[in-house]
């Protein structure tokens, strides 16, 4: 059993690696493998996809290693390997963003990537630091994670889904923010599960056995 932590220079992987390691070992789900290659990406049997700065950077930056998006891609949709996207490699799991210039992403779930915009102007863009899950809907990944538990944020672009049913979890922060979106094989987290202390290390592991 392996998975595959993608590297495309977008993102410091030193932290995701300890987390998902550290999990690994922990609920016995085989070896993490920090990699740009698309034949470890396709031969994986579960797929992280991080992400760091901005959307287009990201995106360009991955489609840049000649094969790799179509590795995952492929491995994701013919043969629904589970797959998770922190922070930007969420936001490309959709249909397109919209920092600093309209970018496509995957598609894999409906909706855009747009600017926070909080309510209360006293509250700063970027949404950075700690914040409180709301729980939308349950999933295996979210098992033994409650409304309340924290997550550490980065970011000033979020996902808003077209289909409600997609949105597991979100946050308060001058409105709703998406944090969690999933379907099928796939899950996508907003915030840093690897920096998110127990809850989100019990995410990790969840992921890590999960069998879609």
């Amino acid at each position: 059993m392996t998975t595959a932590l993608v590297d495309y220079d977008s993102g410091n992987l030193h932290s995701a690696q300890k987390a998902f390691e550290r999990m690994a070992a922990d609920v016995g789900a085989g070896s993490i493998i920090v990699t740009s290659d698309p034949e470890v990406v396709a031969k994986a049997d579960r797929i992280v996809l991080p992400g760091d700065g901005a959307f287009p950077h990201c995106r360009s930056e991955l489609f840049a290693r000649s094969g790799l998006a179509d590795a995952i891609e492929d491995a994701v949709i013919k043969r629904a390997v589970p797959f998770m996207g922190i922070c930007v490699g969420m936001q490309m799991m959709a249909t397109t963003g919209h920092e600093y210039q309209e970018t496509p992403g995957f598609g894999w779930v409906a909706g855009d990537i747009r600017k926070i915009t909080p309510s209360d102007e006293s509250l700063k863009v970027p949404h950075m630091g700690w914040n409180d899950l709301i729980i939308d809907a349950p999933h295996p990944v979210l098992d033994g994670i409650t409304t309340g538990d924290h997550a550490y944020f980065v970011h000033s672009y979020a996902m808003q889904v077209s289909n409600p049913d997609e949105r597991l979890a979100h946050v308060d922060y001058g409105g709703d923010v998406t944090a969690i979106i999933g379907r099928d094989n796939m899950i996508g987290m907003q915030f840093h599960p690897e920096k998110s202390q127990d809850a989100g290390l019990k995410m990790i592991g969840n992921f890590l056995l999960w069998a879609p």
